[in-house]
């Protein structure tokens, strides 16, 4: 991405972070997230609509449960998902992507343990097989997941795009002061009409090109 407005759509992902029924569905591990969330997955529902309509990959990073391991990790937030969580199994209602955010073509990258889709995943190592160089962060939660995703992201060499009205922290107002503070200084923070726009602009330009 040479500029800001500049995308090379297939070495582009937009990467949903938990948007699952356990997180934002009606079973949540976190009340709090979901009540803060507002019109979020229609945010979320927009940024994947058009990246799909304009080639770029969508991959959803969610959480399937510990698989009964008795040592879940030692961050003080484990006290609430832990025992929220303890029943969540692969293919569970909770870990299930919401249905109105996945479509047959999008890939999903489970995990079993840890606060964030990339410590210790094959998340990041995925999206280089894939020939990803810029990555879109959509989903939950500021707080921790996506601020590590972007971090880590930045860290292996990604262009990372974190989709500020797609995200979600708790509560909102610290999610905006995260964003502002801390994810501006590894990502460019965008909005999801503006990338829709990009989006299409550069699909229109890549069609002229190869006339």
């Amino acid at each position: 991405m040479g500029s800001r407005t500049e995308w090379d759509l297939a070495g582009t992902a937009v990467v949903a972070i938990e948007c699952q029924n356990g997180t934002l569905g009606d079973d949540v591990a976190i009340p709090a997230l979901r009540d803060a969330a507002g019109d979020l997955v229609d945010r979320i529902d927009e940024v994947l609509q058009a990246a799909r309509a304009h080639g770029v990959r969508v991959v959803h990073a969610i959480y399937e449960g510990a698989l009964g391991a008795a040592n879940l990790g030692t961050e003080p937030l484990w006290r609430h998902i832990g025992p929220a969580s303890a029943n969540w199994t692969p293919g569970s209602l909770p870990t299930q992507v919401l249905p109105r955010l996945l479509d047959p073509a999008d890939v999903v990258s489970p995990r079993h343990h840890g606060l964030s889709p990339v410590q210790g995943t094959e998340l990041l190592p995925l999206l280089k097989n894939f020939g990803i160089h810029t990555v879109v962060l959509v989903g939950v939660s500021v707080n921790v997941a996506v601020l590590v995703t972007a971090a880590a992201a930045a860290g292996e060499g990604f262009h990372v795009v974190v989709a500020r009205d797609a995200v979600r922290g708790v509560p909102p107002e610290y999610g905006e002061m995260v964003l502002e503070n801390s994810i501006r200084q590894v990502a460019r923070l965008a909005r999801s009409t503006d990338l829709a726009s990009q989006w299409q602009a550069a699909a229109a330009n890549a069609q002229v090109a190869a006339r």
